[in-house]
């Protein structure tokens, strides 16, 4: 996800400020055998956020509005002036080691498609066990849900949601039980962690995907960022809140497209969503400068 990142400066100087932090050479994590740990996976995709940001602003196309999905949150709290670079380099060095060391193995998070929150919900409680336990951990979209827990109960979910005539069911890359319960441990030593660590009141609108709201107060969006591990994703609600105050264009930042159709879903007419991987530079430019003119 770093090596596809554009040939500029911005984002040189990016990935240099990143292997000054951490003392180790960020490309080199971001490899196929390296992006097999957590820790690598966030560190790269928290680089690659704040390297995009900074490329665009560069261009000329600075946001007005930062949310990020999960470890996404992160860099948009950078880029939204919130958390410096440095400081967000550790937080997150800690958060994957913290949510790899927790749940090594047998756990991770499986999308459906087809079925409301309502009726998720009702199969999670069904199949949920405390010695085999699964949660509603994202609700993206009107009838797209992410449940997360243990990979008995998140196979059981998904059949009974196939049977329930869910369109399709697909286990997620991702190794750990993300955005319920069972990061609350871990949740809680990254709130002690956030304690050393001085936030500001951010210089663009923060958008929480957690709290589907925005957040001002610097102590908000340190809990915010500390505990999102444990807490459901509410890209939807958020999203909506987005395109009420405004929002005529949403960029997703590399690596990545998923975000794009679920924001798009919201925006219908009134606006566009756009994967930056999947877009040439001049025709984010191009729709930032009409979108700008048409908000004003």
């Amino acid at each position: 996800m770093l090596h596809a990142l554009p040939d500029h400066p911005a984002v040189a100087t990016t990935l240099a400020e990143a292997d000054a932090v951490l003392g180790e050479r960020l490309l080199d994590l971001d490899t196929r055998e390296a992006l097999a740990s957590n820790r690598c996976v966030q560190l790269c995709l928290l680089a690659a956020g704040v390297a995009c940001v900074r490329f665009l602003a560069a261009q000329g196309c600075e946001p007005d509005l930062l949310m990020g999905l999960s470890i996404g949150a992160y860099p948009a709290a950078v880029a939204a002036g919130a958390l410096d670079f440095a400081d967000a380099l550790r937080l997150v060095d800690l958060r994957g080691r913290l949510m790899e060391e927790a749940f090594p193995a047998g756990y991770g998070m499986v999308a459906i498609q087809g079925l409301d929150r309502y009726r998720v919900e009702a199969l999670v409680q069904e199949v949920h066990r405390p010695q085999s336990p699964v949660f509603l951990a994202n609700l993206n979209s009107a009838d797209q849900m992410v449940i997360s827990g243990a990979d008995a109960a998140l196979e059981r979910v998904a059949r009974l949601a196939l049977a329930q005539h869910a369109r399709k069911t697909t286990r997620l890359a991702v190794r750990v039980p993300s955005h319920c319960p069972l990061f609350q441990a871990a949740a809680e030593e990254m709130g002690r962690a956030f304690a050393s660590v001085s936030l500001r009141r951010p210089a663009l609108i923060y958008l929480s995907a957690s709290a589907a709201r925005v957040l001002y107060d610097p102590a908000r969006i340190a809990e915010d960022l500390a505990t999102n591990m444990a807490r459901q994703v509410h890209w939807h609600d958020a999203a909506t809140l987005a395109a009420e105050r405004g929002m005529g264009l949403a960029v997703e930042m590399r690596p990545g497209a998923v975000l794009t159709p679920l924001t798009q879903s919201v925006l219908g007419g009134a606006g566009e969503a756009l994967a930056m991987q999947n877009v040439r530079l001049d025709t984010i430019l191009a729709l930032a400068r009409r979108a700008r003119q048409a908000a004003d």
